[in-house]
Formats: structure tokens, sequence, C-alpha cells
């Protein structure tokens, strides 16, 4: 299958990488000539644009940072030259109105158009393993299916337009939350006296057994390797994380949700971006809760 794909960063690069190896024809397309660089080694095409990535695709991806630059891309390269009944594949994590009007639009210019955000990080779109979430109609969703299926080990319809959205954002409130839970609690038991080691044994067996422990322990030597064992390098950057959360208290705000726990990871994560230099992942924020 023709696939343009349009977004090479951090996520992008090892998504299109596996699309490729799957034996897709790969159009990429990036604002950066090293990312470009990079998904022609992984075996992709490159596109002087994404008007000309775009231009005889049967299917469309795009990995962009935030709603502005999803919509502007349908506006200015998709839309004009996309051929009828294209399907289009929006992987990058925006708000829910857009992903419906984006969804909305593309349907009444002859397009097939599904939200389908990530869960997974780097580490799991570089391996294949990403969990994708999908907004869209029945017939979107079968379509875009076996693509998603080349690049994560889970693809679920979540539901209408923007129901993908609805989703990731809700996931890692959640996240975001039990991290900084788990952060201040591995903190506690420290000044109580007991061994990081020997609690995580305790709890991950126990009712506080949660991921943000047991996959993604934010204590280095503790637990499976994760980034606190790279100084907090690589993962999930706590800037992306706070970037859900934000959209996340806008969904709240635009159905009257009370949600104390997500407002104050909100809050937490705001001032540990702000005071952190180094970009680093956001289980660093331990290194605020520890004093």
């Amino acid at each position: 299958m023709r696939i343009a794909f349009i977004g090479l960063g951090n996520m992008g690069g090892g998504m299109a990488a596996n699309l490729a190896n799957a034996g897709h024809e790969v159009r990429a397309f990036d604002l950066s000539e090293e990312a470009l660089a990079r998904a022609v080694e992984a075996g992709c095409t490159r596109a002087a644009s994404a008007a000309e990535a775009v231009t005889g695709a049967e299917a469309v991806v795009t990995m962009l940072p935030a709603g502005k630059h999803v919509a502007g891309v349908y506006e200015g390269d998709v839309y004009p030259n996309a051929g009828p009944g294209t399907l289009l594949l929006d992987c990058s994590t925006i708000d829910v109105a857009t992903a419906r009007s984006n969804i909305e639009a593309a349907t009444a210019k002859g397009l097939v158009a599904v939200d389908a955000p990530v869960s997974g990080g780097i580490a799991a779109a570089n391996a294949g393993t990403l969990t994708f979430m999908v907004g869209g109609t029945e017939e979107g969703f079968a379509r875009a299916e076996p693509i998603l299926a080349k690049m994560g080990k889970a693809v679920i319809h979540a539901g209408d337009a923007g129901a993908g959205q609805a989703a990731k954002i809700c996931n890692n409130m959640l996240l975001g939350a039990s991290m900084i839970a788990t952060c201040e609690t591995l903190a506690l038991a420290q000044k109580l006296g007991l061994n990081p080691q020997k609690f995580f044994d305790i709890a991950s067996v126990s009712s506080g057994q949660c991921w943000s422990l047991t996959s993604y322990a934010p204590l280095p030597g503790v637990g499976p390797t994760t980034p606190a064992d790279n100084d907090y390098k690589g993962g999930f950057a706590a800037a992306l994380m706070l970037k859900d959360l934000r959209l996340a208290m806008e969904a709240a705000a635009s159905v009257d949700a009370d949600v104390p726990m997500g407002s104050r990871a909100r809050d937490l994560y705001e001032a540990f971006v702000e005071s952190d230099k180094e970009g680093r992942d956001f289980s660093a924020i331990i290194k605020t809760l520890q004093g």
C-alpha cells in the first residue's frame, strides 16, 4: 500500500520505519532534514513536501505536535491532493473538538478519517508495540486496523469521531496522577527507612500495585529497567505529559467534569517542567517530591 507519513519525530520516525519494514511503500515528509534522512535509511521514500507525499497515496498518517498543526496540514496539503476515499489516520494527540471537526471536514470531502492516538512511548514506537485508541466509523476502523497493527500490539476501536482522543487524554490523566502518587509514596517509604526494592516487592503484589510502579518504577535500581536507570532520559518527556494533562483539563471543563486529582497533577507538572532544564522523563518528578 502507498502510505504518506507526515511527522517523523521521536514517535513518528519509528512508526514510519515499521510500516516500511512491513512492506508498505512509505513516502515520508518532515520539516527536519535529519528526521527525514533517518526515515530514508529505515526504508521510506523521501517526499519534498507534505503535498507530494499525499499525492497518489492510499492512506495518510500524521504524527504532529498539536491540533493546529494537524488542521493546517489537512487544509493545506491533504484535502487539495488526496484522491476520493483516501484513508486519513491522525495518530497525534490533540484536543477532542479539533479531532471531530477534522473528521467531519474530511468526510464532507469524500475521504475516510479516524483519530488514532497512541500509548507506549518512544521505545514502543520503535519496537512496533504501541497501543492505538481509534475514533471513527466502523468502516474507518476496519480500513485503519491493518495499517495500525503493523505499528502496534493493540488496536482498539474506542467509538465515534474523537473517541480515540478522549480515551488517550483520560488514560494519560490517570497515568500522570498515578505517577505522582507512586513517586510520593516511594519518597515517603525511603524517609520511613524502608528499602525501596523491598517496598517495591511488597507493593507490586499488594493493593497498591499500579503500572507506574511495576512497569515504570521512578527510582533507579528498583523493579524493571526504566528511564530512571538512564538518568531519566528517553521515555515520555514531562513536557508531553503536561501537554496531555492540559488537554484533559480543557476536555473536563467542556463537559463540566470534576477532576481534582487531574487538576493537581497538571499543576505539579507545570511547576516541574518550568524548573527542569533537561527535558527529562515524566517520572523524574520524583526529584521534586523527594525534596
